[in-house]
């Protein structure tokens, strides 16, 4: 066991959070990596309030907790409620402004956690009471910003150790293994944001011939893009964009989004076919560069069990050479 300031504050055995990526992290993902010892968390981004109430049966009666994408909850705020109603272990922001939501969540008496890409955001997050701040590197596969994991994580721990050094801090981007979450630590994390590698278990909902293509990846192959995006006619605001998985769509459309906006009426049922029947050579998964470290689609318990016996190994004096 590894034993933080994260596990202390959220009840875990493991310092490991399940990234709540949309569509993706579904209730079974949630339970599993939270009967696992972790943190489970149901991927709600684009507020389809059905489907978050069907991955919240699907989760049982095990502890799992909610993310969303702030931006999109601004225009369904009821659905927060919905949420809060059920008693989560946690509810999860990111990628836009916190408030009118973090005083929600904190009146409910449910940690907040907010997830940060910039210095700024991180002391925006912490004035709005968050329990635990997430600095996402721009390594992490789905949405994100510019700065690397690497400097961006010790300087949103330096920050906190200033101003407020109970706050636990989570590492997010390019954290695939055991080696990821003792790097992380190092930094001054106390534990990490897991997607790529839990996008690749048997229980995340993504269709097998995208994880078969990911599982044959280098992280090489990944790019930021705005062209998934707008094929899918979603309005992410600056300065997000999306880590995915390069295929002959982006290799046409990446450098002409003008021309992609026009042709959309005929790319967009085509991309959204193909996605949804896992042809990832139109249909771009969405990964970090972590996924050059991934080679095996495992139930998430064994993944979460390996990666941390592997840190903990590390940790112990294992990483010399």
């Amino acid at each position: 066991m590894i034993q933080t300031r994260l596990t202390r504050t959220l009840g875990l055995e493991h310092p490991v959070i399940l990234a709540p990526m949309a569509g993706v992290a579904g209730g079974a993902l949630a339970a599993a990596v939270s009967r696992a010892g972790g943190l489970g968390l149901i991927g709600g981004g684009y507020c389809d309030g059905g489907w978050i109430a069907d991955q919240f049966a699907a989760a049982g009666n095990e502890q799992v907790g909610c993310g969303f994408i702030t931006w999109r909850l601004a225009g369904s705020p009821e659905l927060l409620e919905a949420v809060l109603a059920r008693k989560p272990r946690a509810v999860f922001l990111s990628f836009g402004e916190v408030e009118p939501f973090a005083a929600q969540v904190k009146a409910a008496g449910v940690p907040l956690i907010c997830q940060v890409q910039t210095l700024a955001a991180a002391e925006a997050a912490l004035e709005a009471g968050a329990d635990v701040i997430v600095a996402q590197g721009g390594e992490a596969g789905g949405h994100g910003a510019q700065r690397a994991t690497l400097t961006l994580v010790p300087e949103v721990s330096d920050m906190l150790a200033a101003r407020a050094p109970g706050t636990p801090l989570v590492a997010a981007g390019g954290i695939a293994d055991g080696r990821g979450l003792a790097a992380a630590l190092m930094l001054g994390a106390d534990g990490i944001l897991l997607g790529t590698r839990l996008w690749a278990s048997a229980e995340a909902l993504v269709p097998e011939g995208q994880v078969a293509a990911g599982l044959k990846a280098t992280g090489d192959q990944t790019l930021r893009t705005r062209a998934v995006d707008v094929v899918r006619d979603l309005p992410w605001p600056a300065p997000y964009d999306i880590r995915v998985l390069g295929n002959s769509f982006t290799d046409r459309w990446h450098d002409d989004l003008e021309g992609l906006r026009k042709a959309a009426p005929t790319e967009g049922p085509r991309w959204q076919k193909a996605f949804a029947a896992g042809d990832a050579a139109v249909g771009n998964p969405v990964v970090g560069e972590g996924i050059g470290l991934i080679r095996d689609r495992l139930p998430a318990e064994d993944i979460i069990k390996a990666l941390v016996g592997e840190a903990r190994a590390l940790l112990d004096g294992g990483w010399q050479r």
